[in-house]
């Protein structure tokens, strides 16, 4: 989740804790209390709110990794890492937001939100959109760039989402939406709060479901040192360059051209352009093969000072035998055919610390392809979610 911008973090000894806690006050700039602040460990259902006085109590104890997020409505949101505030008392300035500005450039529009919502619901939510709902929805901004195919998506308000099949709701803050289609790319970041809802048989199982062969199930199996014994095969990926893909000069002509149409009654690409933008098109920019076969965790993961760190200069494949979950006789049995679910993460000269509950140090720079990248919110589970619970 995404680290804004530290405003105020003023730090007091605190010598009487015993448990392993957070204490302080949240004020504005005029150093006075603001209530209701949510304050919560992100992407978890370890959360609390401030007082009419702005004082707060967080139990962490046995966390070690993870980000504290200070939000509210109105406010510029405030987080911080936990291994900074451990048993310290703390006192947070949260400043007024800034409105998003309707009159820009690229503005936010009526238009692009018509547009663009059934996009963003089907990338952002997934597809089980009667059983998973943004209660506030209207408050979503888009804004959408015609020339470089640019769409952005912001929130001013906190997103209430409810997810009937997974029985929790989350308020998640939206920091960022970006879906490129010019290059095909698309990521979002914000900070999310689990309240649970409902728990029954089904909706256990429904989690279990959707937990088993997920991004976080293989690096809490990295961080154990178990990923063949859960199930998981790891090869390395070597990339090729795509010789028949355009290069950067003719995509740039191509582009140049696009820019000079607006003002022109041409509507026929010349020969030479039309060729490139067929090859854009049809090809990839470049091709995968299996260099390394079921290559082991010592390839790839490295420990340093107790931390382990995820190090690898390639492209990696996770291939994974998910067996699903159904309920026989009140239970929860396995499957007896399984289904093959293929993942590819690109850590390639980057690294990442993994923490025991299957999240990293960097998830916004994370990169990911296949059934990982199909992790939307409607099977997005609490990070201090267990199997069974």
């Amino acid at each position: 989740m995404k680290k804004t911008l530290l405003l105020l973090l003023i730090i007091l000894p605190f010598y009487l804790s015993i448990a392993q806690t957070v204490n302080g006050t949240v004020v504005n700039n005029l150093d006075q209390p603001i209530p209701q602040v949510s304050i919560y460990l992100d992407g978890t259902t370890t959360g609390t709110t401030s007082a009419v006085d702005g004082s707060f109590s967080l139990n962490i104890s046995n966390i070690k990794n993870g980000t504290v997020v200070f939000q509210k409505d109105s406010y510029d949101t405030f987080t911080i890492n936990i291994s900074e505030i451990p048993n310290k008392t703390i006192k947070v300035e949260l400043l007024k937001a800034k409105t998003i500005e309707e009159v820009k450039i690229i503005p936010y529009t009526e238009a692009a939100y018509r547009n663009y919502i059934q996009y963003f619901l089907d990338t952002f939510i997934g597809y089980d959109q009667e059983n998973v709902k943004i209660k506030n929805q209207r408050t979503l901004k888009f804004s959408y760039d015609k020339e470089n195919r640019i769409l952005k998506v912001k929130s001013p308000q906190t997103l209430r989402i409810e997810n009937k099949k997974l029985g929790y709701t989350v308020d998640y803050n939206l920091v960022d939406f970006t879906a490129d289609f010019e290059n095909q790319t698309m990521r979002y970041i914000g900070t999310s709060f689990f309240t649970e809802t409902k728990n029954t048989d089904k909706i256990r199982l429904n989690r279990m479901n959707a937990f088993e062969g997920i991004q976080e199930h293989f690096f809490r199996s990295v961080f154990m040192g178990t990923t063949k014994n859960d199930g998981f095969v790891v090869n390395q990926i070597t990339k090729f360059p795509n010789e028949k893909y355009p290069t950067a000069e003719e995509l740039q002509r191509l582009k140049d051209f696009a820019k000079d149409l607006k003002n022109k009654t041409i509507i026929s690409l010349p020969p030479d352009l039309l060729d490139i933008s067929s090859r854009k098109r049809n090809e990839v920019p470049y091709k995968i093969a299996v260099t390394k076969s079921q290559i082991p965790e010592s390839d790839y993961i490295k420990y340093t000072d107790g931390k382990v760190i995820l190090d690898y200069d390639h492209m990696m494949q996770i291939n994974y035998k998910k067996y699903f979950y159904e309920l026989k006789k009140g239970k929860s049995v396995k499957s007896n055919i399984p289904v093959i679910q293929t993942s590819y993460l690109h850590p390639e000269g980057h690294t990442f610390e993994i923490y025991v509950n299957g999240n990293n140090s960097n998830p916004e720079e994370m990169m990911n392809q296949g059934e990982f990248a199909s992790t939307k919110i409607e099977k997005l589970l609490p990070l201090d979610y267990q199997l069974g619970d």
